[in-house]
Order: structure tokens, then sequence, then C-alpha cells
């Protein structure tokens, strides 16, 4: 008998608590990985996305075949094809490490019942958060809303656990099952081929994640706090795709910064924002969807206007800052946080094109969208979210670039024709218009007494 690891978003080998469980059981470990884009509620990953699930799940096959093990693939509703697996490999025990989002707890909670029923032992770990959703909560009982209490309240808890070790063995299946390649996927683009500017940026897979980890609190962490908003700067820590798929647990960052010292605590708060992003999930299944806050359901928002749309994609509005941004995202499939905050407030409320439109373009161009964090700070710029900046907080673009980018390296190495194209809109007079279409809301959402 065997015991299969269902890898999800956990594509790592050291401080994994279902790889961990597995092995502990004292027998050959299969692991699994499913691309399931097809059950009810399942989002499809975006073109950047795909690009880095390829690489990284081409290093953790590679990582489990070294060490002995295999790395199946199988494609389709995870529903069907996790009890296959199991039957093909000849399993007893299933272990994987626990999800947040609402469609895929379903899948999880059926499954558990589905081989459960069938004498297969099922068991799932907290491998993804420092905290669970349900460990978190306000005196009332309810999710928070807002960060600062959310997080002093995480801060009270038990500190995180300390990482897992890493395996250095383990025991090959005697059963080979059938697996897909990796290629015929398609997960990487094809013709054109735009994953050039990823190729130069990026070292998907475990490996390369844990040299970044490194590299960040040697180097780039003690001044981190006063450097972090400067986009030229490079003190950003680069951690979030590997914290997306899993090839860090938030626990070896987390630890690897306290034991490095020196600005871990701004650092840490970062790591904060993201578990409230998920915490936020949890408690709000369709936040990519539906305004957390209600009353912007009244939000009045223009007709269209592809050619703005467009140019924003392109990074062709006209203000370098947004630009860069945008143009840095096409290249690379990341933007620095403050030009991200910058570029989303500019669509949304210069442009006044729905956040959701914004939010699906980052899905499917940002290698680092995940199903909390995107459209959880997207909401947080257009106001509708938790712990939302006001809506009458418009990031002025020019302002931004003079108080962060004031030498304009960034812009110079992104955008740097910018200056020369023509703004496709007025800063002052659709500041004025996305104000009045907010106060509009606001008297048209308050109730008739």
């Amino acid at each position: 008998m065997s015991t299969l690891v269902w890898f999800r978003d956990d594509l790592r080998l050291a401080d994994n608590p279902a790889l961990r469980a597995a092995l502990n059981r004292d027998e050959p470990v299969v692991g699994l990985y499913v691309l399931d884009e097809v059950s009810p509620g399942i989002r499809p990953l975006g073109g950047a996305a795909r690009w880095w699930l390829h690489h990284s799940l081409a290093s953790l096959g590679a990582a489990l075949h070294e060490r002995g093990s295999t790395l199946l693939l199988r494609r389709g509703p995870a529903a069907q094809v996790v009890p296959q697996a199991v039957a093909d490999a000849g399993a007893s025990a299933v272990a994987w490490n626990r999800r947040y989002g609402a469609p895929e707890r379903a899948v999880d909670a059926g499954l558990k019942d589905v081989l459960r029923a069938g004498g297969v032992d099922v068991r799932s770990f907290a491998g993804s958060l420092l905290f669970e959703p349900w460990e978190v909560r306000t005196g009332g009982g309810t999710p928070f809303r807002v960060f600062t209490p959310f997080w002093r309240a995480c801060r009270h808890l038990p500190a995180p656990r300390h990482p897992l070790p890493e395996p250095r063995h383990v025991r090959r299946p005697r059963r080979s099952p059938g697996t897909d390649e990796l290629a015929n996927w398609r997960l990487l683009p094809g013709a054109p081929d735009w994953a050039d500017g990823l190729r130069e940026r990026w070292r998907p897979g475990e490996p390369g994640a844990r040299a970044r980890l490194r590299e960040f609190v040697k180097e780039d962490l003690a001044g981190y706090d006063t450097a972090r908003d400067e986009p030229a700067a490079g003190a950003t820590s680069l951690l979030s795709p590997r914290l997306r798929w899993g090839e860090l647990s938030p626990q070896q960052v987390w630890h690897a910064a306290l034991a490095e010292g020196g600005g871990a605590d701004r650092f840490l708060t970062e790591l904060g924002w993201r578990e409230f992003a998920w915490h936020t999930l949890y408690a709000h299944p369709d936040l990519a969807a539906a305004n957390l806050q209600p009353e912007f359901d009244a939000f009045e928002w223009p007709r269209l206007r592809p050619r703005l749309l467009h140019a924003w994609q392109q990074g062709r509005t006209g203000y370098p800052l947004v630009d860069a941004g945008m143009r840095e995202l096409w290249r690379t499939g990341f933007m620095h946080n403050r030009v991200r905050m910058a570029a989303a407030s500019f669509l949304v409320k210069n442009l006044r094109i729905d956040w959701r439109r914004g939010e699906q373009w980052f899905w499917d161009t940002l290698v680092d969208a995940d199903a909390a964090s995107n459209p959880f700070n997207w909401q947080w710029v257009a106001g509708s979210g938790a712990d939302a900046a006001p809506y009458f907080r418009v990031f002025n673009p020019v302002l931004q670039q003079r108080r962060f980018d004031a030498a304009g390296r960034y812009v110079q190495e992104w955008a740097p024709d910018s200056a020369g194209i023509e703004p496709i809109v007025d800063l002052a007079a659709s500041r004025r218009a996305a104000l009045d279409a907010y106060d509009r809301m606001r008297r048209n959402s308050r109730p008739r007494t």
C-alpha cells in the first residue's frame, strides 16, 4: 500500500505538513497534482500563472524523483480524478493541505466523504496560512473587517510553528501509475511566445524560492521599511509568487525574517496583510465578483470606453508612472506594490472603469495573482472592500512619481517614451467626476424614510 499526497498551491517538499504526515506512515509516497479548471466555481488560471505553474511542477517532479518518489499529473474534475489516482496508486491514505476558497472547499469536503466511505484514510493539514481563518475572530465571533485589530488579534495567538524539515528520501511506490506529460497541458505560451521577460526575471520552483528568501533577508530586509515604496530601489522581497504557489510556506518566511532581525516587523505586517486577504475570502467567497460593501452596488460606472481600457493595459496613458508599471507587468508578470496602487487607482477613479476589469487583467498577467489577494487589493483601492482606502483617496500618479521615483529611474527603465504620449484623461477633471459619482452613490444607497 502507499500514501497519496495531493499537491495544490503548496509545490514544495520542505515544511509541507501533508507530505510530512505521509512520510510518518512509513509507506511509499506518491505525489499527485490535478489541473482542475472545470469543477463548478473553479477559476481558470491566467496566462502568466500557467507559465509559472509549468516550471514549478517541473521542479517539484524532479525533486520527488531525486528522492525516490514520483509526481502524477492528471487533468480534469478533481472529484473524479483523485479517486481514480488513489485506485491506480493502490493508496490506502490521502493527505493534502487545506484550501480556503469556497469551490475548492466543496470539492475537498466531497472527496473526503467519498474516499472515507471507500475505506481510505483522508487527512488535511494547515500548510498555507499562518493562522486558520476560524481561529481569528472578533469578540463577537465574526470575521474582522479592519486590518489593525485583525493583526493585533493574530499577534496574540501562539506564534506560527517552526518549519518542518525537508525530506531526504521518499520511499518509491511499487506501482507506477500513468501520468500526463506536462508539455501536453500546454501551459506555456506558443505563438506568440510572450514569456521572454518572465524567463529573464524569474526562477520558478522551490530551490529558486529558497535562494531568493535567503538573499532577501540577508541583503534587503534591513532597509525594507525605508525603501519598500521606491520602485527603483530593488527593496521588494519578490516572494509573493513563491508564496502564491507554495514554493515557500509563510512559516518559512516568518521565521527566516525573525532570525535575521532588523526590519522584520514591517515586513511581517505585509505577511499579515496576505493573511487578512485570505481570511476575508474565506468569509466572503465571491470576493472577485461582488462588492464587499453593498453600498457600492449603487455606484454608476460609465459605459465602457475600450480605447481607455486598452491604453491602460498597454501602458500608453501618458502618465509615466502608470505606464511604466503596466509595461513592467506585461514584460515580467510583476509590478511593484506602490505602482500597483497608483495604476489601479487611475483605472478605477480617473478612468472610472469597474475595478473587476482591472482585477481580471491582473489575474491574467500577474505571476502572483491568487484568489484572495488579487480581488482583495482591487477592492481596497476601489473603496468597496475590507479596511478600504476611502473612495476620495485618489492616487495622483504625477505626485506619486515625484515622491517615490523622483530621479525617474523606474520610469526610464520601463517607459522612457511615456512623457511624449498625450495624457488620455485630465487628472483634476476626472477626479472631480469620480467624487461626484461617489456622492451620488452615497445619496442613492441611503435608506429612504
